[in-house]
């Protein structure tokens, strides 16, 4: 729907010459922030985007001035979007999370000055669940210790405390995509494996739910978090939570930083409580690759530390960008707001011969009846018309006749309850 050359109305009885595109391709400025895959790069090139990028998150007062002028942001897990930036983002259309998280944007605000957020739920589950087995097996032999100590020149060959993963038993926090995956690798492997998820969830193979928190707790040898950040899960597993483990198991943690108390942790292993832990991300982490990073578990023994890479292979960010990119590309031409994880849902075809207008508006009384009183008043032929709505905004979008479609966007965006209005065509 959006072309860079300029056309004539198709009536014969119309001279009137119209704009070029409601926003020409060339004209689309794309910013992608924190080394965003060239997958993604190659997708807005051949839309024929302007395109800028940066390697690394950007110092708040750099970010507000770097997107006045942006229509698309692209963002991974460091870069964070409070609600005072968008405040100085006029042109800004859309925001893509290239990573699975949204906890870095403020998602309300950008619902209320009416641009969707889209993530990538799905393209690195498999990279987080292979990385998880490996702890799983690595905690079970102590393979990160043995390997320190090789690296210091010291020679441990030692069999107690070393176990086969076969036949344990793998408890699952947060059975979504990615725990179910992890839970169908598990019994590959020969393990059992319980899960427990505060919603309903077809249980995979022969996983089995389990009713409480404390139930998978007490019940398994491995304990794998899979669950997003939010008040119910910080801290949520703390001094209280690891008493109720099983003595001599194992904590992995590649979910969310503030989920797990570090420092009860770190004194659960130290008494011999817990066998051992991997933790790949932290309540504090560096925005950017540096050196002097300390927490509390350097040093504690059988503790696998890594930089929060569960989803850091060629695969996973390959794939991801490609998920993402797909995604706002399809809704700065035709408006989709599918997968958006803080808008609501629209995903229909647009119509030959027509142009589509996107109005995003408060969720008040009285809306619907004043868009149908422009319509009746320029009477104006509408092809199709859906309006999806969430607790705070509407989303209309419209395909009409191309006569008097700039008439309607103009009376749409000079309504008092329209926050954003874009014609398509």
């Amino acid at each position: 729907m959006v072309g860079p050359s300029g056309r004539q109305a198709a009536d014969a009885n119309c001279t009137v010459k119209l704009p070029a595109t409601s926003l020409p391709k060339d004209n689309v400025k794309v910013l992608l922030l924190e080394n965003i895959n060239q997958t993604a790069i190659e997708i807005f090139k051949a839309e024929g985007f302007q395109l800028e990028t940066a390697s690394g998150a950007l110092a708040p007062e750099e970010l507000e001035e770097r997107i006045k002028d942006v229509h698309v942001l692209g963002i991974r897990s460091k870069m964070q979007l409070p609600g005072s930036a968008l405040q100085h983002a006029s042109k800004l259309l859309a925001v893509g999370c290239f990573c699975i998280g949204t906890n870095q944007v403020d998602l309300e605000a950008a619902n209320a000055v009416g641009i969707p957020v889209f993530n990538a739920p799905f393209s690195n589950t498999r990279s987080v669940a292979e990385l998880v087995i490996c702890e799983v097996i690595a905690l079970a032999r102590q393979l990160g210790d043995r390997s320190s100590e090789l690296h210091r020149g010291t020679w441990k060959k030692v069999s107690k405390g070393c176990y086969e993963v076969r036949g344990k038993t793998l408890g699952i926090v947060g059975y979504g995509h990615i725990g179910s995956q992890v839970g169908v690798l598990a019994e590959m492997l020969g393990m059992k494996v319980k899960f427990f998820d505060i919603a309903s969830k077809m249980p995979m193979g022969n996983n089995a739910p389990v009713e409480s928190l404390k139930e998978l707790l007490s019940g398994s040898d491995f304990v794998t978090l899979h669950v997003p950040a939010s008040e119910a899960t910080t801290n949520m597993i703390s001094r209280w939570e690891l008493m109720h483990m099983r003595k001599g198991s194992y904590l992995i943690n590649a979910s969310r930083g503030q989920v797990v108390d570090l420092a009860s942790l770190a004194e659960s292993i130290k008494s011999g409580r817990i066998a051992g832990a991997a933790v790949d991300v932290y309540p504090t982490e560096p925005e950017k690759n540096s050196d002097g990073f300390q927490t509390e578990l350097q040093g504690v023994p059988n503790v696998i530390l890594t930089p929060h890479i569960g989803g850091s292979t060629e695969e996973a960010q390959a794939a991801i960008g490609r998920e993402v990119a797909y995604a706002l590309v399809k809704y700065v031409n035709t408006g989709s707001t599918a997968g958006a994880v803080n808008f609501p849902q629209m995903d229909f075809p647009t119509l030959p011969g027509s142009h589509r207008i996107l109005n995003v508006h408060q969720n008040v009384p009285g809306v619907l009846k004043n868009v149908n009183n422009i319509i009746a008043d320029l009477n104006v032929n509408i092809k199709a018309q859906v309006n999806v709505t969430d607790s705070n905004i509407g989303y209309l979008v419209m395909d009409l006749e191309k006569d008097l479609s700039h008439e309607v966007e103009a009376a749409l965006r000079d309504l008092p309850t329209s926050i954003k209005t874009r014609i398509l065509y």
